[in-house]
């Protein structure tokens, strides 16, 4: 059932809360100096529109403040229960209640020979347009951005995959910026921190093979962004193409290569938690 469901999260972001508040306050006054429910040109007779605009503002606000009110409770309520779509809609049933509600009973002070009944059903009816009109213009946009921030991360995505599918080739420059090795992405190992250099290990004809290079490991990391050549360690880049196991021991834990001659690279603390996550999700 669409009530059990729960409501996307962008409607309890704190942000988008705030946005919904402020736009239906503004909607709010607006609507009222122009359409003038709730007969609210004769709150205050004999005066001028300035001075009418002040003092329906005061009250907007106050109304307002009921919905403020119960989206805070609302906030608070979702950070230890689910909001589902039935309670998400008994939030702005109530709204739409006390403020109808409130707007009566300002009506019949200043006003005191109107029927009750017949004035809640106008404020109801006319705050459920106060309300219901910016809400549903604010949800279409809400949801607009969101389906756009899916698709621009899709669209990242596919192009991340696509920049690390195409790259056959890993270019190595010097810290002059002149190419000094470019190596298969399938044959390229691991690169290692030494001082001022660092060593990149890759496969040759089958045998180990050692260059090095006048360059930094925060280069190196640069230069390698969007492929599968990661930072594991302060001294180490792997390429995770070529890793068969992540091993833990009581000193730390390793990637291991499983071919012969090459040592397994330490994965210090700083990098594990990505270092997984990556060999987990997406190779």
């Amino acid at each position: 059932m669409w009530w059990t469901q729960k409501i996307p999260a962008y409607l309890h972001n704190r942000k988008n809360i705030v946005t919904l508040i402020l736009s239906t306050a503004i909607f709010a006054l607006v609507f009222i100096n122009i359409y003038t429910p709730f007969r609210s040109r004769d709150w205050y007779p004999n005066i001028s529109d300035l001075r009418f605009f002040a003092f329906s503002s005061l009250i907007i606000l106050t109304g307002i403040l009921v919905v403020a009110i119960i989206r805070i409770i609302l906030y608070y309520y979702g950070k230890k229960h689910p909001i589902t779509m039935g309670r998400y809609a008994v939030c702005i049933v109530s709204e739409i209640f006390f403020m109808s509600l409130f707007y009566t009973i300002y009506t019949l002070v200043l006003n005191p020979e109107n029927d009750y009944l017949n004035t809640f059903k106008k404020s109801t009816v006319n705050t459920a347009l106060v309300l219901l009109l910016p809400y549903t213009l604010i949800h279409l946009y809400l949801i607009y951005k969101e389906n756009k921030n899916k698709l621009q991360a899709i669209e990242n995505q596919q192009q991340s995959a696509e920049t690390t599918n195409t790259q056959k080739i890993f270019s190595f420059y010097d810290e002059k910026n002149e190419l000094r090795l470019s190596i298969n992405r399938n044959n390229l190992l691991y690169i290692e921190s030494a001082d001022n250099y660092v060593l990149i290990w890759y496969l040759n004809k089958g045998a180990l093979t050692r260059f090095m290079l006048r360059n930094s490991m925060k280069t190196m990391e640069e230069q390698l962004t969007e492929t599968n050549v990661l930072r594991c360690h302060r001294s180490y880049m792997v390429n995770f193409e070529q890793i068969n196991v992540i091993r833990r021991q009581k000193d730390g834990m390793y990637v291991e290569f499983g071919i012969k001659d090459i040592p397994d690279i330490p994965i210090s603390k700083k990098y594990s938690e990505k270092v997984i996550q990556y060999f987990t999700n997406y190779l």
